[in-house]
């Protein structure tokens, strides 16, 4: 049986280089979405969509993508800001793990789901690494963050760093994780970086949105194609 892979990007520029390479997608509607499907040479059936920003709306995407396609795994794609010093902008972190930074945690691991902290597939993220290694593309894995802001500031920055050792910090991963694990579903997510999520952070996303958001689309897309 093909299999299908969801890729769920949150802006329009996450998707761009995704619907121009995957053209004359069908269109199916579900929860205020539109959900792109097209069928690749290997018979992969990919489902790709514009969640929107930050956690809400990842999260009904993502349950209404899990709901109505079924997917084999679940990518979430797209640019994020680098939480380490090893990460450079351009670079890619491939997610470990994802988790809230805006969120005491203990309301998650205490109660439902009892899981604070999703963990990503173990195939998937070794299949992004070696595409990485393909196509020579600078890779991290590690811990991806999420929360309701974009992160622009450098005490801020610092703040998260030392509570939660992050590679890269974005506003909707967690949520993706966090559904792909109520559901069961191999979940990975691919960050290209686009700032360094500091004081000069906006500057350099205005420079590297675009850029960042072509390598992370071609990424994906390869790794479709094999999986």
């Amino acid at each position: 049986m093909n299999k299908k892979i969801a890729i769920i990007g949150a802006m329009p520029s996450e998707l761009a280089d995704i619907r121009a390479a995957l053209p004359q997608s069908q269109i199916v509607k579900k929860a205020g979405f539109d959900y792109y499907i097209n069928t690749l040479e290997n018979g992969t059936q990919v489902i790709h969509v514009c969640s929107g920003i930050a956690k809400v709306n990842a999260a009904v995407c993502t349950q209404a993508m899990i709901d109505t396609f079924q997917p084999d795994a679940v990518i979430n794609a797209g640019i994020a800001g680098g939480m380490h010093a090893d990460v450079k902008v351009c670079d890619i972190v491939i997610s470990d793990s994802v988790l809230p930074h805006d969120l005491d945690l203990h309301f998650l691991q205490d109660y439902p789901p009892y899981c604070g902290i999703y963990p990503a597939d173990k195939t998937l993220m070794q299949t992004a690494a070696e595409t990485c290694d393909q196509l020579g593309m600078q890779h991290h894995f590690g811990r991806i963050v999420s929360g309701e802001a974009f992160i622009s500031d450098n005490t801020v920055k610092q703040s998260i760093q030392e509570r939660l050792h992050p590679m890269a910090v974005d506003m909707e991963s967690s949520a993706v994780g966090h559904c792909a694990y109520l559901n069961q579903v191999p979940f990975v997510s691919i960050r290209c970086i686009s700032d360094n999520a500091d004081d000069e952070g906006a500057m350099s996303f205005d420079q590297f949105e675009k850029i960042a958001a072509k390598r992370v689309a071609d990424l994906v897309l390869a790794i479709a194609a094999i999986l």
